[in-house]
């Protein structure tokens, strides 16, 4: 009798810390409507082919966010909007560009301008004159900032009164070797049982730490940003950025024409291009800046070697926007009991120039667009209120979730809460590429562990089912899970993000799965559900502690 009682009480223990219960019924649902009626190609379409590039700040992230709003009305979303936060700085946006080499022979150059670069008011013309700072912009990011500060003072004082009129090639020839691995993969059971272990323990950063001197070991200065806060690493990159400002303004006043440049990242002629300035007011603004094909500066840096005389022609026209206005697009369906409790769902609608950003991020904000109109398609019940967000400012330092959170939920700095602090339940976001759902990171939150095990199991047949306690970064869940709110990113199939997509020109509607895109909204949809008619609030860690108040003068 007693061995009886001891397993019912096991069992009954179990059920409390085990499974949650899924209603197969209802995913069955989700699926059928994911697979059946999808919607998700067309909002990546509208969001890329039709709306282009979105650069925080531009015309064509406020268009975006307009056409968003218009989406979810459609849908019968509630309350769709414009959420203001700021301020960011200026706005950024080119109209014209044209570049090709016209001596010692006529030759089309393949480039993309650097988001807040000057322009050259017209077609312009000069000599190309090789110099090197660093070898590119991978091994600027690579440098500490009191390196970068002694290149630049070197700098200055050897090309001084030399580079009026020139154009200027920044950095050395690429190396080229030919690519040995497939430029697009899926995850296989080996690489999704190596994200299964536990990594490498990092060593906690003090709380005035500050990590001017990072470790030249990439594995060493990995581990300790890791293990960084947020706001800490974000005021990091924000100063680093800054000590650009010289460099800028030098190549300027010394009357560069243009500034070329290359990147270490992709073969086969891509370009990648991100910032050559920071968007914050009194930036100085650099010379207009072009990203070049490696292959194309390769060939300007050994005709200038071999002192051959070289000419470059361009013409690029840009627009500044003063204090641009700065928003998230926010809507929601509203809940029954708990209505008071909210459950959200996200990714960053911003993006760079140089494709139309649809595997970074238009595919997130594609697979929430359609998780939330299948809930609604299907009139689901749900206790709490679901809330969709569409973020701006992520690639200038999740600026916008940020800003977010601190209104609604937390201050990340003090750490001082707000009502609705207690009442969040948890935010999932996606936001790594194209790529099919595989399974998802625990944020270092076991807690989580059988719940989202229970939640994958229906999806295991469509290749979803790994769970990691590791943490993942670089994307707006951080903002969530930095003031102990529940914030979650997914484990997806790299596909080409990392090889051929992220920030470069190829970045566009042709890269995206549909077939993945489809299967990541019906998981979407299905977590946000689970969540929404959980009876518990899903289990949190520990609120961190605040972070110093420290000024970081340059």
């Amino acid at each position: 009798m007693r061995k009886v009682v001891l397993c019912i009480l096991l069992a009954g223990c179990g059920c409390v810390l085990g499974e949650d219960k899924v209603d197969l019924q209802v995913v069955h649902r989700i699926k059928a409507e994911a697979f059946g009626n999808s919607r998700v190609m067309d909002h990546l379409f509208y969001l890329t082919d039709v709306n282009g590039p979105r650069l925080t700040g531009s015309p064509g992230w406020e268009s975006a966010a307009n056409w968003a709003v218009g989406a979810m009305k459609e849908y019968g979303i509630e309350n769709p909007h414009l959420e203001s936060w700021g301020p960011f700085g200026r706005g950024w946006s080119f109209t014209r560009f044209e570049m090709h080499l016209s001596k010692p022979i006529f030759g089309p150059l393949h480039g993309t301008p650097m988001a807040w670069c000057g322009g050259t008011e017209g077609p312009a013309r000069g000599e190309v004159v090789a110099t090197s700072l660093v070898r590119d912009d991978e091994e600027l990011r690579d440098l500490d900032i009191e390196t970068i500060r002694e290149r630049i003072t070197q700098y200055q004082e050897h090309w001084k009164g030399k580079l009026r009129g020139k154009i200027v090639l920044m950095g050395r020839m690429r190396d080229f070797n030919q690519p040995t691995e497939a430029q697009s993969r899926r995850l296989d059971d080996k690489a999704l049982a190596s994200e299964i272990e536990q990594p490498e323990l990092a060593p906690t950063p003090k709380p005035d730490w500050v990590p001017d001197r990072l470790p030249r070991d990439p594995k060493k200065r990995g581990l300790l940003f890791r293990n960084l806060p947020l706001e800490m690493m974000a005021d990091y990159w924000e100063r680093r950025d800054r000590v650009l400002d010289p460099l800028n303004r030098f190549l300027k006043d010394e009357g560069s024409v243009a500034v070329l440049r290359t990147d270490k990242r992709g073969a086969g002629g891509m370009v990648f291009s991100e910032s050559a300035s920071e968007p914050r007011p009194g930036a100085a603004t650099p010379p207009p800046t072009i990203v070049l094909a490696p292959e194309h500066f390769n060939r300007l840096w050994r005709l200038t070697d071999k002192q051959v005389p070289v000419e470059v022609e361009l013409d690029l026209r840009v627009s500044f926007i003063d204090s641009p206005p700065t928003a998230n697009v926010i809507g929601e369906i509203p809940g029954g009991e708990k209505k008071n409790e909210v459950v959200m769902l996200g990714g960053h609608l911003d993006s760079w120039h140089a494709g139309t950003g649809a595997t970074d991020n238009g595919a997130g904000c594609a697979v929430v667009l359609e998780a939330l109109r299948i809930l609604k398609a299907l009139d689901l019940k749900m206790d709490r209120t679901v809330r969709l967000a569409l973020w701006s400012g992520e690639e200038q330092g999740l600026y916008g979730s940020r800003a977010y959170v601190k209104q609604h939920f937390a201050d990340l700095l003090t750490m001082a809460v707000s009502a609705d602090h207690a009442k969040f339940c948890g935010y999932f976001n996606l936001d790594n590429g194209s790529g099919k759902i595989r399974g998802v990171h625990l944020q270092g939150n076991d807690m989580m562990r059988p719940i989202f095990e229970s939640w994958l199991a229906p999806f295991k047949d469509l290749g979803a089912g790994t769970i990691t306690i590791r943490d993942t970064g670089g994307t707006d869940h951080l903002s969530f899970d930095a003031v102990g709110l529940p914030g979650f990113q997914f484990i997806q199939d790299p596909l080409d993000y990392g090889t051929r997509t992220h920030h470069s020109e190829l970045d566009v509607y042709d890269h995206a799965e549909p077939g993945d895109l489809m299967q990541a909204s019906a998981i979407m949809a299905a977590f946000v559900y689970n969540a929404a008619n959980r009876p518990e609030m899903l289990p949190r860690k520990p609120l961190p502690k605040s972070l110093p108040s420290k000024s970081h003068d340059l």
